[in-house]
């Protein structure tokens, strides 16, 4: 899941590109992928509400905060700020949310923070330099951050206390496909409003255009039921630090998607900062001993 994550994450980009290019509009894309989502999901998630609807009821205080920073801050903001800024910082930015998320855990809910997680932080965050930079850390030194950026920097943030907060929702035990289309419905009603003055102010889509309703099914099917199903198992299993560490294998992952589809071949620095990358993750997310095997150790 480590692995998988990141890797439906990096799709988006894919899609992100072809978004652009037919004219869709950041926040009506963002509402328009959870929409399509949703619809796909409800099949599935009706069973379930009707079994545990009182219970859904009770989750909507820990859902909502869930809804609007997975589904609307981390989603929109992204998109917006690809309008104005290159995709070398936005994969920069965002890969700096692994570093949000464990700043998030350290300094407001006292997790302590294992030498072996900083170096393997360090030594991850080390191969996304290389691979930005192709292997020349004078390219930091030309690039510039605008508007565009602020917004990249928003999104990455509000991901960031997403994984922390999903580990730490206390609420009653709600089916998986119940919770996202909850969560996913959460996020329609808070981007419907803004996606709405987005068209008031003359940003509409080509609805007669195919290739928006291909563009969503993707985004839908790809980006966020695969990768939040994924991602969401992954934070309950390894704690949302070590999935916070997945955040660092996108612009790898990215690179790779950019070698067919773009036309963008693969270079030395490439395999450095990937090497350097998967190394960091390994060590950084290494499992921590439980407490009765560290107390049978010490009085040993």
């Amino acid at each position: 899941m480590l692995a998988t994550a990141p890797a439906l994450f990096a799709s988006n980009m894919v899609a992100a590109r072809w978004a652009h290019e037919i004219g869709l509009p950041p926040v009506f894309l963002a509402c328009g992928r959870w929409l399509t989502a949703l619809l796909l999901l409800a099949p599935f998630a009706w069973p379930a509400w009707r079994r545990h609807r009182h219970a859904l009821r009770q989750a909507w205080p820990a859902l909502l905060p869930l809804a609007l920073l997975g589904m609307g801050v981390a989603v929109a903001p992204q998109y917006i700020g690809a309008q104005s800024t290159g995709a070398t910082n936005i994969a920069l930015i965002f890969s700096c949310s692994p570093l949000l998320v464990v700043l998030l855990e350290t300094v407001l809910w006292r997790e302590p923070l294992a030498p072996a997680r900083a170096a393997g932080l360090l030594l991850a965050l080390a191969g996304v330099l290389a691979v930005l930079t192709r292997g020349d850390l004078q390219v930091l030194a030309t690039l510039s951050f605008g508007s565009g950026d602020l917004w990249v920097l928003f999104a990455a943030t509000g991901w960031a206390f997403y994984t922390v907060l999903l580990k730490r929702a206390r609420m009653p035990r709600l089916p998986d496909s119940l919770r996202l289309a909850a969560m996913m419905a959460g996020g329609v009603v808070a981007l419907a409003p803004f996606a709405g003055i987005e068209a008031a102010m003359g940003a509409t889509a080509p609805l007669h255009d195919p290739r928006l309703y291909g563009t969503l099914l993707f985004l839908a099917l790809v980006p966020s039921l695969g990768a939040y199903v994924v991602y969401g198992k992954l934070v309950q299993r390894a704690g949302p630090a070590t999935a916070g560490l997945s955040m660092f294998l996108v612009p790898a992952y990215a690179a790779l998607l950019a070698w067919p589809l773009l036309g963008e071949h693969l270079q030395g620095y490439h395999a450095l900062g990937f090497g350097l990358i998967l190394a960091g993750v390994k060590l950084a997310a290494g499992r921590k001993r439980p407490r009765g095997q560290l107390k049978a150790a010490a009085a040993a």
